[in-house]
């Protein structure tokens, strides 16, 4: 009967002692989200300045004051459109001067291109017939004396005489046809260069001074929007002083500069957003430049982004924020970025709630991040509960209780207060 008694007094210390360690456990309020399953992208972002994508600043090449304006501040324009005329009348006159001496030229060209042979050649050509005439003559005489010669009518003192004077007429006849080969050869065709050469000049006289008269109306090289002026007549541009600003704002460029280990990220054609202070709309556009050199002065790299600006939303000259997709998976794990914990080494874990209500340690290998969420590599399944409050310090097989958050503009608390309490 003792040992009965004696062993039901065991049990219930027993019992006594499991019921006080259950006790004693904490139980420790947490909160948890649910291991998402869907596409996160690695983000590179930087401050830019936006320029437009063709600009035009023109510089009037002669010196001239402002005869009539024809556009304003903020116009639209299309290319060869006439925007601004300078003072030309000086420039009208010379180029009127310029083209008649050109047609003077032409004239002069074709006349000695038509003209028969030049003076000294018809002197060359007559010299030349007349010593043929020469030579035929004392080549009828020698002949005529060499047969009176075989006849014995006359003496050979006479053929002799008569083949001298053969050969010096032949030696003239042959001095004169060369001469007259020359000219023909050069004189005629000098003549004709000297003619070529002045109308060349005469011409490049004429397209200069025209040139200079069509320098006085100032033209639109693209289409585009006038980013300055306006001009009134009589007014003198600086020398060497942009006159006119043209500005094609159909599609932006944002330019940045970021740290080379960022742009090692980026590729030409990768999505972007840009976003101007004080606007919450976002414009996509596309990285259209990753510099292949370190700008020597800051050691960063310039990154333009390309968007069009339909909406004109986008100015130039203005800051505006610019983000990257450096890289997007497509079906990742995410979680929120609090709920994972690296401890002193780097090693990253988290703390995964269980069925049996215990937060159980579980190390991963996270990748990429974007705002507050982070892609978990490996250790988790989807669907699995993390814990993202509460689990700085918390140790494995803890117990624990899930919470709802707190609604977004309450202090947490607040739903102890007693309603009628307020402030004493």
């Amino acid at each position: 009967m003792l040992g009965v008694v004696a062993g039901l007094l065991c049990l219930l210390s027993v019992t006594a002692c499991s019921s006080k360690e259950e006790e004693a456990q904490p139980l420790v309020s947490v909160q948890a989200e649910t291991v998402k399953q869907g596409s996160i992208s690695q983000l590179v972002t930087a401050d830019a300045v936006l320029f437009p994508i063709n600009q035009a600043t023109i510089v009037p090449k002669v010196a001239s004051p402002v005869a009539k304006s024809y556009v304003a501040r903020g116009a639209k324009v299309h290319r060869g459109q006439l925007l601004i005329a300078l003072e030309n009348k000086d420039l009208a006159a010379a180029a009127e001067e310029s083209r008649g001496n050109l047609e003077q030229a032409e004239a002069a060209k074709n006349i000695a291109t038509a003209n028969s042979l030049p003076e000294e050649l018809q002197k060359a050509e007559w010299d030349a017939k007349t010593a043929k005439d020469s030579m035929d003559a004392q080549q009828q005489i020698f002949e005529s004396r060499k047969n009176l010669l075989a006849q014995g009518a006359i003496p050979r003192k006479d053929y002799e005489a008569a083949n001298v004077a053969f050969i010096q007429a032949k030696a003239q006849y042959e001095q004169a046809e060369k001469h007259l080969e020359g000219l023909r050869a050069v004189g005629h065709q000098q003549e004709l260069k000297s003619a070529a050469g002045q109308l060349t000049a005469a011409e490049g006289k004429y397209r200069g001074a025209e040139a200079q008269f069509q320098y006085s109306e100032i033209r639109s090289p693209i289409d585009g929007v006038v980013a300055d002026g306006p001009w009134y007549p009589g007014m003198m541009p600086q020398a060497g002083a942009p006159l006119v600003t043209i500005m094609d704002l159909s599609r932006i460029i944002a330019k940045a500069h970021i740290p080379a280990k960022q742009a090692a990220l980026l590729k030409k054609g990768d999505a972007a957003n840009i976003k101007i202070a004080g606007s919450e709309e976002e414009v996509k556009g596309k990285v259209s430049l990753v510099s292949p050199a370190l700008d020597p002065g800051s050691t960063t790299v310039e990154v333009w982004v390309e968007a069009p600006n339909r909406k004109g939303i986008l100015k130039a000259g203005s800051s505006a924020n610019i983000e990257m997709v450096a890289k997007t998976v497509a079906d990742a794990l995410t979680v929120p970025t609090s709920a994972v914990v690296a401890d002193e080494e780097g090693k990253k874990s988290l703390m995964v709630v269980g069925s049996d209500r215990k937060a159980h340690k579980r190390d991963v290998e996270t990748g990429i991040q974007q705002g507050n969420m982070v892609e978990i590599v490996s250790g988790l399944k989807a669907g699995e509960q993390v814990v993202t409050t509460g689990a700085y310090g918390l140790t494995d097989n803890t117990s624990v209780k899930v919470e709802a958050p707190a609604p977004a503009g309450k202090p947490e608390g607040d739903e102890n207060k007693d309603e009628k309490g307020g402030s004493e």
